[in-house]
């Protein structure tokens, strides 16, 4: 008995060139400057379509969704003379497209015609993706602002982690977006995290690492030889017992970066489900049940306006009890060391010290006194 072949559907957009079609596709002709001459294809485009980025028409031309005189070109490097007719089909954002806009809160600190800056919580995925399909910060963005189907990954710039909370920035526009992209990549977007940090760091610096996936655990990032380059500085805010709030900026934005670098230098963040090892609890404290990261600060250069812009954020709740819940340990623990150091001079000194002077704070200056 013969089983029927299955019927398969072919692409539309498949004549049997092995290529797709884009010519439904809304179009763009152009035409070369005479003074671009010698330059590359991906070049000359990136400078008469300057609200895409260069990757993005690179992957355009890549894809077959460029031609010069009628024929398609597929290497960006290609060079053209002057004059030439180029024709873009430009490709929808498929992620923005097929996903649904969603009812959800957003804690917006501050928007324009531009711009918005939100404070994403704990807990939220930024794109739609594997086993997050929906309830996402891009459906939130497409119920909250529609005209954001019509730009990539519906103007999200950058991404925090699911379980990392703080700023964000989302652009209205495709030229605010390519403009912040931009910066991004020339480095002038200034984000400052603070992280809980598993023991007692002694000084603030700067991990120059590469960043790349794990070489046996393909969920993980780690430093490798080979990875991308990724630079994190960072400072002590305050060290409790056993563990310390450091701030970190970054200069690249690797995937887990913070949590990467802070892992390679012994101090992997509290609560951290993947580079911690399994440590979610403080040395002495309540469990706390994700990466202690948050993004507090976050400036960049208006794209519309070029005014320098920096906002703040508040520690979340349950990073603002935990360490409080810290400092309150810490300072009981001094009070304790205090109190028996006093008791050591109880027992060396009979009747104890006597005090001559008390002055000031206890600084370095209490011995300049005024004349």
């Amino acid at each position: 008995m013969k089983i029927p072949h299955k019927k398969t559907q072919k692409d539309p957009q498949d004549h049997g060139s092995g290529r797709a079609d884009y010519s439904a596709n809304p179009r763009l002709d152009l035409t070369v400057p005479a003074d671009c001459g010698g330059q590359r294809l991906d070049q000359i485009l990136a400078r008469l379509l300057p609200q895409h980025s260069r990757s993005r028409l690179q992957g355009w031309i890549r894809e077959g969704r460029v031609d010069v005189a009628g024929a398609a070109l597929t290497e960006p490097k290609h060079k053209l003379w002057g004059g030439e007719k180029i024709g873009v089909a430009e490709a929808p954002d498929e992620r923005a497209e097929s996903a649904a806009a969603e009812d959800i809160p957003l804690d917006i600190v501050y928007e324009d015609e531009t711009l918005l800056v939100l404070d994403k919580p704990a807990g939220l995925v930024v794109h739609p993706g594997n086993g997050n399909w929906s309830g996402t910060l891009l459906n939130a963005l497409l119920h909250y602002l529609p005209q954001l189907h019509n730009i990539p990954r519906a103007g999200i710039v950058h991404r925090l982690d699911k379980d990392t909370s703080g700023l964000m920035v989302v652009a209205k526009t495709l030229e605010a977006q390519t403009d912040l992209v931009r910066q991004l990549q020339a480095r002038t977007v200034k984000r400052y995290y603070q992280a809980l940090v598993r023991g007692e760091v002694e000084r603030g610096g700067t991990v120059d690492e590469a960043i790349g996936r794990h070489p046996t655990q393909r969920t993980k990032m780690a430093v490798v030889r080979g990875g991308k380059p990724a630079r994190t500085h960072y400072r002590i805010v305050e060290r409790f017992i056993g563990c310390t709030l450091v701030e970190c900026s970054l200069e690249t934005g690797r995937t887990h970066q913070i949590r990467v670098h802070m892992t390679a230098l012994g101090h992997p963040l509290v609560g951290d489900p993947v580079y911690g090892g399994g440590a979610s609890r403080v040395p002495k404290g309540p469990p706390f049940h994700r990466q202690a990261l948050h993004a507090r600060r976050l400036g960049l250069v208006h794209p519309a306006t070029s005014k320098a812009m920096l906002w703040r954020s508040q520690l979340p709740e349950d990073m603002a009890e935990l360490i409080e819940i810290l400092r309150t340990e810490a300072f009981e623990a001094r009070a304790i060391a205090e109190e028996n150091a006093e008791d050591d001079w109880d027992e060396d000194l009979e009747g104890g010290p006597e005090i001559i002077y008390a002055y000031g704070d206890g600084g370095d200056d209490d011995d300049e006194l005024d004349e």
